[in-house]
């Protein structure tokens, strides 16, 4: 509903009792010259009604009726015989004046009626001109501190508004900008603005000349704005509402951009700290690996020494694995980086896996099972056992020590998909794809065994890497199943 516009109409040219006196004075003037040179009452009467529709242009209805009302008079004073005396009951003189009031009526009416037009239209190249000062200077606020008390005080300074109110529904904030007020009517027109946003609805409050707009985009409600002391038409209302609606997420993709930003040079910094130290750390295994090898040909070890050798020639393999992996985790997520893909078995893989397994009893722990039409996959062998042998690594680690571990391959129409599932660690949904980035690591996670966090980020790495998917599931009361899909041979070749 629009706000009635330019109500009561003022003449803008001359006040309306000038305009009277002036348009009285030219029937006065045009009586007695029209009487000294002998003009017959049609003649008159035509001159009158030109006074007339001036009063009607520039004063109004009712001067006009003055007007009227004084032009019969003279007519039948001076021109109707008998001259120089008034009668009422004349047919004539109601004619007349009906003539000239009925003309009164249509010309005041066709006056105002332009003028309201031509206000609005004033008005309407007067906030269409706002409109695209405030468009234009949106683009210029800083983004990262307080946007919303910004549009409010921009908004407000330049449509005059008496106030204005900025409702955020992301986080439920309020902004205002405006002179003081009772706190009562702060609280009122702020609990209005949320209710628009609430209800979705645009409404305009004659009694205290407020709009009550919807922050939109596209169809989704994002807050709201209400202008306060206007009159001004419901379509640059709604344009205002989208100007606040675009600067407002304006500022919070740019806000994301800077975080995004901001984490991927944190990741290269961090990427570049543990590939240096990966690196420094293979000197030294490789030496202390040597230096095992060599300790029997130095002389004969006692039983328990040769244990201990055998114990840390297996501790130090698992420390070059480990830097092994660090090293690779930055090629793998580099765009130089380029799978050589052959047709295999899962099944072939995850026994590899598991026999590559140092304690037999770990080995004992896994229970396999595999369709008996297994179709191939399309991969790349090294990377695809890297990723079989993380998901079998994760399972040993976060499962409760000795309880079974089921591993198996399954057709499906989306894929092959592999399935490890483990008793121990639950992991929660919150952190279902979280546990995927790099360096996270899910709570409780630390308690269970010693970790980097990079292991499922490179699963997940090589796994997109081959066109596939990989996800968690947790299990209350059990444990967490991870899955990982791969194309069948037919699908990835087509």
């Amino acid at each position: 509903m629009a706000p009635p516009f330019a109500r009561g109409v003022k003449r803008a040219q001359y006040p309306e009792f000038v305009t009277c006196l002036i348009c009285l004075g030219g029937v006065a003037v045009c009586t007695w010259v029209s009487f000294r040179l002998g003009q017959d009452l049609a003649s008159v009467g035509f001159l009158y009604l030109v006074f007339v529709v001036l009063a009607a242009v520039y004063g109004g209805f009712w001067q006009a009726t003055l007007v009227s009302v004084v032009s019969v008079a003279c007519l039948d004073f001076f021109f109707n015989e008998p001259i120089f005396s008034f009668s009422v009951d004349r047919l004539s003189n109601w004619v007349e004046l009906g003539a000239f009031e009925f003309t009164s009526l249509v010309i005041s009416r066709l006056s105002n009626r332009a003028q309201v037009r031509a206000l609005e239209a004033i008005a309407e190249r007067r906030d269409t001109s706002r409109l695209y000062e405030t468009a234009r200077r949106v683009l210029l606020i800083d983004t990262y501190s307080d946007t919303g008390n910004q549009v409010a005080k921009l908004v407000r300074n330049e449509f005059d508004l008496q106030s204005v109110f900025l409702f955020d529904a992301l986080p439920a904030a309020m902004y205002q900008s405006g002179g003081p007020m009772p706190e009562t009517d702060k609280q009122s027109l702020a609990s209005k603005t949320q209710d628009a946003y609430v209800r979705n609805t645009e409404t305009f409050d004659p009694g205290s000349k407020t709009w009550f707009c919807v922050l939109s985009l596209g169809m989704r409600p994002v807050g709201a704005l209400a202008l306060c002391g206007t009159e001004m038409s419901e379509l640059n209302a709604r344009a205002i509402a989208s100007l606040a609606a675009i600067t407002l997420e304006r500022a919070r993709a740019l806000e994301k951009q800077s975080h995004a930003e901001a984490e991927r040079e944190a990741e290269k910094l961090r990427t570049a700290v543990l590939d240096a130290l990966a690196h420094k750390f293979k000197t030294p295994l490789t030496v202390i690996r040597t230096a095992v090898a060599g300790l029997p040909a130095a002389g004969e070890l006692s039983e328990l020494q040769t244990e201990l050798v055998s114990m840390v020639d297996q501790e130090a393999r698992k420390l070059n694995e480990l830097a092994h992996r660090l090293v690779g985790a930055p090629d793998l997520e580099s765009r130089e980086f380029d799978p050589e893909p052959e047709p295999l078995l899962l099944s072939r893989l995850i026994k590899t896996a598991i026999d590559e397994l140092d304690q037999p009893a770990d080995r004992d722990r896994f229970r396999f099972s595999v369709s008996n039409h297994e179709p191939p996959v399309m991969a790349d062998r090294e990377l695809i056992l890297t990723a079989i042998a993380q998901l079998v690594d994760n399972a040993l680690k976060y499962s409760n020590p000795g309880s079974p571990i089921d591993i198996g391959v399954t057709p499906r129409e989306t894929g092959v998909v592999l399935t490890v599932r483990s008793k121990g660690l639950v992991v929660g949904q919150n952190d279902r794809e979280r546990i995927f980035q790099r360096f996270y690591r899910a709570p409780g996670a630390q308690t269970c065994a010693a970790g980097t966090g990079l292991g499922l980020s490179i699963v997940k790495t090589i796994v997109n890497d081959h066109h596939g998917h990989v996800w968690a599931q947790g299990e209350p009361d059990y444990g967490t199943t991870f899955s990982l899909s791969l194309p069948m041979l037919q699908k990835a070749l087509s």
